[in-house]
């Protein structure tokens, strides 16, 4: 089963949805929200520049869609590095002030509390959601290109693994919108950072005038590697760049325009 728009096409569900009655699992999209301009119209993130009204009114209008209405959104602010936070009942019974404390430069989410929907933003970094069909874990992780030479993955695995006892083979991933091979042109410094750490350049690299990197594989190759199987890796294929009527992308629109959601959430 695929990823499928639905909503009035505010919100893209991933196929893992209908394999698992237990998880919801989605990204938003540009549609049917209250955010004008570069953020027009479904922005959920507050640290891009839209207006406080209108995010809230956004996020307000994304947890009504859901089929369990969240106790809580779980939005870090993220710095494109591998800090990953594990959301535990403490982290429920802190304040506003001191929530924003502890996500503050975090790129990652782990948990096992029902209801609690982990978040990620992007606007052409790679989100990736994490389910352990086991134990009933989920986890939420922002892939930019730094994040994904550093690891991002492959951390987020281990950290479910030292916290919970999460086997990769037990472990379903999505790869949601994002940009594409073909659109992500880099430097040579950008291609040098992957060759350096150890990725193999003939999966993930390709010169047409300047390099291109494939971030969809080079972050698959890492879930692979931390022992996910082939099949159990659902990749959306989209290229948020390539399809700025649905997404955000911030190489069309700048850094200060809307942002996609992506979230997973145990339902029980």
């Amino acid at each position: 089963m695929e990823y499928q728009f639905v909503k009035d096409r505010r919100m893209l569900e991933y196929g893992l949805n209908g394999l698992h009655s237990d998880i919801f699992c989605f990204s938003t999209t540009r549609h049917g929200g209250y955010s004008g301009g570069n953020y027009a119209s479904f922005n959920c993130n507050a640290c891009c520049g839209d207006s406080e009204t209108s995010v809230a009114q956004n996020r307000g209008l994304l947890c009504s869609l859901m089929p369990v209405r969240p106790k809580c959104l779980v939005i870090p602010h993220q710095v494109h590095r591998t800090e990953v936070r594990c959301i535990d009942e403490s982290f429920l019974l802190e304040d506003e002030s001191e929530r924003a404390v502890l996500l503050e430069g975090v790129d990652a989410l782990v948990s096992s509390l029902p209801e609690v929907c982990l978040c990620i933003s992007t606007a052409d970094c790679v989100p990736i959601l994490f389910f352990d069909t086991r134990l009933k874990i989920v986890a939420a992780a922002h892939a930019g290109w730094r994040g994904t030479v550093a690891g991002i993955a492959a951390k987020t695995l281990r950290v479910m693994a030292d916290a919970y006892g999460t086997r990769g083979q037990d472990v379903a991933a999505c790869i949601g919108p994002s940009i594409s091979p073909d659109a992500f042109e880099v430097g040579d410094e950008v291609y040098e950072a992957f060759r350096s750490a150890g990725f193999r350049m003939d999966r993930i690299a390709f010169r047409r005038g300047k390099w291109h990197i494939d971030l969809w594989e080079a972050n698959r190759m890492q879930l692979l590697d931390s022992g996910v199987l082939p099949e159990n890796v659902e990749l959306s294929g989209i290229c948020t760049y390539n399809a700025p009527a649905d997404f955000f992308s911030a190489r069309r629109l700048g850094i200060r325009s809307g942002r996609i959601l992506s979230g997973i959430m145990l339902l029980r």
